[in-house]
């Protein structure tokens, strides 16, 4: 057998398996967006596969996307699932100007100065962005891939997560199971807390059924982890009325850190079998 010289020989870029990119534009063409999909190996149950659909996507969904693939592999884990990641037009991780636009609704009260003293970039997009997600993306990947509509899952963190939680308590029907990491609840005067006092006061004898993951890490500022404390605390009277709550505070996280041990966590939240945490309502 001839000897091969121990090289680092070029090889086709890395890219994960059964997995596409798209590129989608809103209706009225003013917005771009990558659209990652990843699709399981696996043959689709009847009902079609769960899926959720993954906010910040140039960050996250590569890190989602292998971790269901792993994890769903017979023995282990949970059933396969279709991951939809919502990106940008760009290779780095985050897109600030576009996040900040679509995951935010109209600001009312006086943004605070930024750290840095630069101006805040265009905000008050969410209602629209939710309209794109809804009435577009959403039957675009449900021509292409078999979805079961009652297990759909939405996972934002930051500015995402603000965002997740505002679509949970005010259009609780959008999704089945949502998942909110360092949610940026200061955002606008912290208007999420009044939006949770009066879900809890219209829900309080019917609530409407959902799965709702919050966490936070133990080393970020101390208003974020109060504040997601008090939205929680808020809510947590619904528990049992339909709705599966679950707050974590993963102690040796800061406000990145966690994404990494929260993708694992939501996993198991949205994909797990009736009778686990976060499983089939």
């Amino acid at each position: 057998m001839p000897y091969k010289k121990a090289a680092l020989e070029p090889v086709p870029p890395y890219a994960i398996v059964h997995s596409e990119a798209r590129v989608m534009y809103s209706r009225n063409g003013n917005r771009e967006y990558r659209i990652f999909v990843f699709k399981p190996a696996h043959e689709a149950p009847p009902e079609g596969f769960p899926v959720i659909y993954v906010l910040d996507a140039n960050a996250v969904f590569g890190t989602m996307a292998e971790a269901v693939r792993l994890q769903s592999r017979k023995p282990h884990g949970f059933g396969p699932a279709v991951i939809v990641g919502i990106g940008y037009p760009t290779d780095e991780p985050l897109d600030s100007t576009r996040r900040f636009y679509d995951y935010t609704k109209p600001a009312s009260a006086k943004l605070p100065v930024r750290p840095d003293g630069s101006p805040w970039p265009e905000t008050g997009g969410a209602d629209a962005f939710l309209s794109f997600i809804e009435d577009e993306l959403k039957p675009a990947i449900e021509r292409d891939f078999p979805i079961d509509r009652n297990r759909q899952t939405l996972f934002g963190h930051s500015l995402g997560g603000l965002f997740t939680l505002d679509v949970w308590l005010n259009r609780p029907e959008t999704f089945q199971t949502y998942v909110a990491g360092s949610p940026s609840i200061w955002w606008n005067n912290r208007y999420l807390l009044d939006a949770a006092r009066r879900l809890a006061e219209r829900q309080e004898d019917k609530a409407l059924p959902a799965a709702v993951l919050m966490a936070v890490g133990g080393k970020e500022k101390p208003f974020m982890i109060q504040d997601a404390r008090e939205l929680f605390q808020t809510v947590e009277p619904l528990s049992g009325r339909g709705i599966r709550l679950q707050f974590m505070e993963l102690e040796d996280e800061g406000h990145i850190t966690i994404l990494l041990p929260l993708i694992n966590r939501a996993l198991r939240f949205a994909l797990a079998e009736s009778g686990e945490p976060g499983g089939k309502l």
